[in-house]
């Protein structure tokens, strides 16, 4: 377990640093956003439990040869009252900042999940105020704003599509429908629940440059996979002409901003924030297509996250496998 501590260490600082720089840099997502996403979901899972891992592991080594006896060793000493001569000091700290890393873990993405249901809650009451059904549209509403707004509220049974009236002045049937699809591929896709997590990550861990990394990636990411299917309902001229007139409402992409008149709720949506950036890498992405990755390399590559998660799962419970 000694050796295990290391390695976890390791293991985490790559994640932390090198690896999420180097894949928020990388070309090949945009051609695959869904092994993209399936990585960086890895990556944040991995990192987490390497950095738990490596402290937990590290301060019960004098009390066991693997996981299962340092717990056992250290239940011992927690409620049979023995004695934590065994342990040290040192060792004593990095248990205890083992367990206060993943209570506060768990207690920011709780508190995210709060925040974030609180805010849809308020949001959802303003748009029963404001809004009003689609007459054409089921599970639609629309607020009389003159921007070209459109973001979907998730909600279980519950979730709608918002469009403005502005938006439907503007767009033509065919534009419309590949708006609806695209925001309805958010709530299909449970799009809301990879930026809740990342969301919790980024304010759980907001000294961690890559946590912002993760966050806009995963934005655009989601992005591209409510476009592609979008781009199974209507042509990509069509979605084009239409993204651009939805990015052009606060010239940081409205697609999924909660622009009522009177209110500001971040991030209740389907959709992340998108910023100037992410809006222009997407309009680059359906205005100069790029082959699919070939199915091998996408294999691989979500091979490559399957093994990511498991090495540090591996040394953490497999009993007996690394020894002092």
């Amino acid at each position: 377990m000694f050796w295990a501590s290391y390695f976890l260490a390791a293991l985490a600082v790559i994640l932390a640093w090198p690896v999420p720089v180097l894949l928020s840099r990388a070309k090949w997502p945009a051609r695959s956003p869904f092994t993209a996403m399936v990585l960086w979901q890895s990556i944040a899972l991995a990192g987490g439990l390497s950095m738990i891992g490596a402290m937990l592991t590290w301060g019960l080594e004098p009390i066991g040869d693997n996981l299962a006896q340092g717990l056992s060793g250290l239940w011992n000493i927690l409620l049979q009252r023995q004695s934590v001569e065994a342990l040290g000091l040192v060792h004593v700290f990095a248990i205890s900042a083992a367990v206060l890393l993943t209570v506060h873990l768990v207690f920011t993405l709780l508190l995210t999940y709060y925040r974030i249901v609180s805010g849809r809650r308020r949001h959802r009451d303003m748009l029963n105020l404001l809004s009003s059904p689609s007459l054409n549209t089921p599970a639609t509403l629309v607020i009389p704003h003159p921007s070209p707004v459109a973001y979907c509220l998730p909600g279980g049974a519950h979730s709608v599509t918002v469009l403005s009236d502005g938006l439907m002045d503007i767009l033509s049937e065919k534009e419309l429908s590949g708006v609806l699809t695209h925001e309805r591929a958010h709530l299909s896709q449970h799009h809301h629940l990879l930026l809740w997590a990342f969301a919790a990550w980024r304010a759980a861990l907001p000294w961690l440059p890559t946590s912002q990394l993760a966050q806009r990636s995963v934005n655009e990411l989601i992005e591209m996979l409510a476009d592609d299917e979008a781009l199974k309902k209507v042509d990509r001229p069509t979605l084009i002409r239409a993204v651009a007139i939805v990015g052009s409402a606060s010239g940081a992409g409205a697609d999924s901003a909660a622009a009522l008149p009177g209110s500001s709720v971040p991030a209740v949506a389907g959709g992340g924030r998108e910023d100037e950036t992410g809006m222009a890498a997407r309009l680059s992405r359906l205005l100069t297509p790029q082959p699919p990755l070939q199915r091998w390399a996408s294999i691989l590559i979500q091979a490559a996250a399957v093994l990511l998660l498991a090495v540090p799962t591996v040394l953490l419970f497999a009993p007996g496998l690394i020894h002092a």
